[in-house]
């Protein structure tokens, strides 16, 4: 099986990659430095395609599919994982909206999305419930024609920013995945409140948010697909997103590369450049191999999941994201190793590198999940 990509995909790794060297590198380090988010370069970034490009062409999009939105998220990540996650997780619950969201809820959100001119968030996490999805307390009552909205979300990406959510909420109490729902909710309802976390480890130029939902009233066909099946819909979108982030650990995995390389071509240490020193030419081989075979991965999986076969998607998925997580975080610790004491500093980016790829191994589910997930599958 192969995964070269064809010639229209070169063309777009190559502008992003361009997008990335010109626009996102000369900020990067303010912008993480200030966790400041990147209002403008995201509206450049819809210029080229480069929001939420896998929404449909009569929605306004891009209609992009898995392969080609890994490599642009491959390389968004390459040039700043921060900034690249801003842009990437901008329309994050559009599909949501596009599979199962009733034809207005389209036509409201997703072309303002694709532009640039609105953001989306999913609301799915708690506080006591992450992995466990099931176990979600955020409740939906019905009262006439409109449903009552009250919990707590936690680690919400886009959450101060978002104009629209997806929330998933509790609507047949004492079920657990049988009892879930997905709303569409406008993020300027009365009771919706953010507050955002700001003392993140890592990818600090993105938005990060807790939220909590007070009586917030949404009208009933703002119900995303049908009442109880929001378990379900989600389950459908989790070999996609897993995919995603494989390809974000790629692209910050590749950049801790990058910078180790550069480093040892001008680094001299004993009247030699310490790229002619085996321990570190050795080193410097096998993140690169580590991080082609990641790459290599990913695009499988996300073949795999263009073509729609689920089980066979969801095992290539979470094989996809284990591997190349794990990959980034251990090849961003030996690029700080090549550089010794100035990888310690924020002189070099390599420090930031080894703080932003370690979210890859936690969010759309740990390494831990992804082992019981591959381990399902193959026994």
């Amino acid at each position: 099986m192969s995964f070269q990509l064809n010639e229209e995909q070169r063309t777009i790794r190559d502008v992003v990659r361009e997008f990335g060297e010109n626009e996102i590198r000369p900020v990067a380090r303010e912008h993480d430095d200030e966790r400041k988010y990147p209002h403008e370069l995201v509206e450049k970034a819809a210029k080229y395609d480069l929001v939420a490009p896998s929404i449909p062409e009569e929605y306004g999009g891009a209609g992009m599919d898995m392969l080609t939105t890994a490599v642009i998220t491959e390389e968004l990540w390459r040039a700043d994982p921060g900034i690249g996650s801003a842009i990437g997780s901008r329309g994050f619950g559009t599909t949501m909206i596009e599979k199962f969201g009733d034809e207005w809820m389209k036509e409201e959100w997703l072309p303002k999305v694709a532009a640039g001119d609105a953001a989306t968030c999913s609301c799915i996490s708690e506080p006591a419930h992450g992995s466990d999805v099931a176990s979600i307390e955020t409740r939906a009552e019905e009262d006439g024609d409109e449903y009552v909205l009250n919990g707590t979300k936690m680690w919400i990406t886009n959450g101060t920013i978002a104009d629209v959510a997806v929330v998933m909420a509790k609507t047949t109490p004492g079920e657990r995945h049988r009892g879930i729902t997905a709303f569409l909710v406008p993020t300027d309802l009365d009771g919706f409140e953010t507050t955002k976390i700001s003392n993140k480890l890592g990818i600090r130029a993105s938005d990060l948010a807790e939220v909590v939902l007070d009586d917030v009233r949404v009208p009933a066909e703002n119900v995303i697909g049908a009442v109880d099946q929001g378990f379900y819909q989600l389950m459908t979108f989790f070999a996609g997103g897993r995919t995603s982030v494989a390809a974000q650990a790629v692209g910050v995995g590749q950049a801790a590369v990058d910078a180790a390389t550069d480093y040892a071509n001008e680094r001299e240490q004993g009247g030699q450049k310490i790229r002619e020193y085996q321990a570190v030419s050795h080193k410097l081989a096998e993140m690169a191999t580590n991080i082609e075979a990641a790459r290599s991965l990913t695009y499988r999986a996300a073949t795999h999941v263009e073509d729609g076969d689920d089980q066979t998607a969801a095992k290539f998925a979470s094989m996809a994201k284990l591997f190349a997580s794990e990959q980034a975080v251990d090849v961003a610790d030996e690029g700080i190793q090549v550089h010794g004491g100035a990888g310690f500093v924020t002189d070099h980016p390599a420090e930031r590198f080894y703080r932003d790829a370690r979210i890859t191994k936690i969010y759309e589910g740990t390494s831990e999940i992804q082992k019981n997930i591959i381990a399902d599958q193959i026994l």
